[in-house]
């Protein structure tokens, strides 16, 4: 979603003063097409900004472009809901310092968008906890777990993994489990805002204070959000079936939407997933050429063994 960027690199005020001027006004105005869910967006997403201080600094485009992304989606941008975020994030192709604001989807945001799109009859993730779990078939994609009744109790217990399945109206069902490992090495590798031996030294209080700060990232803050997260998009991008929302969601997640439209990826995760996609889909064009061919040359060797029986009989 576009935005028409009126502010020059040097003058950069506030989101709650820039906002309030009458080019943004209207822009926001002519995108949502009324004038009182144009005053909501614009409470809600103020308030959500005043919030976090960090946010404050960024570029005032890319957050009303990211914000606006959001209500195009119908989801909240308050961080309560966790249905997505606009998170601070250091440009380095910016010769001015200014931060811009990153697109995130949070998980609750993908569930939202999942059981909207009509497909699913049911859909759920969850962390599992330790003694929990008893089994996971994953031929069978059957999990048995003995679910800590103590909400409380559970919530302070260790996760061990993580577990997400759908099902569709149709009664076609998928389920995965990824150990708690599985996950802390794909967010290493991945992900350029997490770092599997920095954690470990946030976990045994060996980071100084001072330096807490670099460690802001939500798989830093919190991991089970981001690892159900990650569950449905692999989930989901998969084998499920995407909405016309659900695929815009899924391709702008985790990227800072810019004045033109266009949409850069910091992080290396959605870069990767891409690539992962487009490397699927060029072997299945392959593998359905290949079928084709091995159709044709079968159907030419019937055709000729049919010709020669059929004049061998004159």
């Amino acid at each position: 979603m576009a935005v028409k960027n009126q502010l020059s690199q040097n003058e950069q005020p506030k989101f709650s003063e820039a906002i309030q001027r009458k080019t943004y006004q209207k822009l926001i105005l002519n995108t949502l097409g009324d004038s009182k869910r144009a005053e909501r967006f614009i409470t809600a997403i103020t308030s959500a900004v005043s919030a976090n201080a960090e946010l404050q600094k960024c570029d005032a485009g890319t957050i009303l472009s990211g914000a606006l992304l959001g209500e195009s989606l119908n989801l909240s941008p308050s961080p309560q809901l966790g249905h997505y975020y606009l998170v601070p994030f250091k440009d380095k192709k910016r010769d001015d310092g200014v931060k811009v604001a990153q697109f995130q989807i949070g998980y609750k945001g993908y569930l939202q968008l999942a059981i909207r799109s009509g497909y699913y009859k049911k859909i759920n993730v969850l962390p599992i906890k330790v003694g929990e779990l008893e089994y996971f078939d994953p031929l069978e994609e059957r999990i048995k777990v003995h679910i800590i009744e103590d909400e409380e109790i559970r919530e302070n217990t260790e996760t061990i993994g993580y577990y997400a399945m759908f099902e569709y109206l149709n009664g076609f069902r998928k389920a995965i489990y990824w150990s708690k490992k599985k996950m802390e090495n794909h967010a290493n590798i991945y992900s350029k805002s997490f770092d599997l031996k920095q954690k470990r030294m946030l976990e045994k209080g060996e980071i100084p204070e001072k330096e807490l700060w670099k460690y802001s990232s939500f798989w830093y803050k919190n991991f089970d959000t981001m690892a159900c997260k990650t569950m449905l998009r692999q989930l989901i991008s998969k084998w499920g079936i995407m909405s016309i929302e659900l695929q815009e969601a899924y391709e702008k997640d985790m990227g800072v939407v810019h004045e033109d439209g266009n949409v850069q990826y910091i992080d290396s995760q959605i870069l990767e997933q891409q690539q992962q996609n487009q490397k699927q889909q060029q072997i299945a064009e392959q593998q359905e050429q290949q079928v084709i061919m091995e159709y044709k040359d079968t159907n030419e060797k019937q055709q000729e063994m049919t010709d020669k029986e059929f004049f061998a009989g004159t």
